[in-house]
């Protein structure tokens, strides 16, 4: 995983509530668990048409929108099953963080295991940014805040375990081996003193 210290980037929105892992990334496209290239599937019922073609109409697909790091969506992403390939699919996809008013416990868990920030907002703040997604945000992980360029601040809540995690870069189990040799001399100096006694 990449280091986040700071997401900036205009906003896709989709507007819609209960956005459900399965709209996130179909069942039919868990076989794999290689998260490259998910993200052609992230969406994949609304982004694409029954030919194949693109959907003009979704927002991944709008010119605009391209290359757009920071997703605003409705009240309670990410709910349903607790499939881990929709974070994948979504950081694929080239995302980094999701601002909503609610956000599924599970989908929230698996997104900061995986690098992707889940944001929780007031609704009326959701709503707002919504209306302009054209604003450059800046989102800063050390601080927990994401500014708006009219010098709006949104503070969001962010443990500080998945914080720090975000910010080196690494998942649970890259936490653990970046401390490697604190682990080893702690086990080293904890049997030492069971022997003592």
């Amino acid at each position: 995983m990449q280091s986040n210290t700071r997401v900036v980037s205009a906003s896709v929105v989709l507007r819609e509530t209960n956005i459900d892992t399965d709209q996130i990334i179909p069942a039919r496209f868990l076989s794999t668990t290689e998260r490259k290239g998910l993200g052609r599937h992230a969406f994949n019922d609304w982004r694409w048409q029954a030919d194949g073609s693109p959907n003009p109409a979704f927002a991944f697909n709008r010119p605009e929108n391209a290359g757009r790091s920071i997703l605003i969506a409705g009240r309670n992403f990410g709910c349903g099953s607790s499939r881990e390939h929709a974070p994948w699919a979504l950081r694929d996809l080239g995302l980094r963080a999701i601002v909503s008013s609610e956000i599924a416990d599970i989908f929230r868990n698996n997104a900061l295991k995986n690098g992707l920030l889940p944001i929780v907002l007031p609704e009326a703040d959701v709503q707002a940014l919504m209306a302009r997604p054209d604003d450059v945000l800046e989102i800063d992980i050390a601080a927990r805040e994401l500014r708006t360029p009219d010098g709006r601040v949104h503070s969001f809540p962010l443990d500080a375990f998945a914080r720090t995690c975000l910010l080196e870069g690494v998942d649970e189990m890259g936490y653990l081996l970046a401390r490697d040799a604190e682990i080893r001399n702690y086990e080293h100096t904890h049997e030492d003193r069971i022997h003592a006694r």
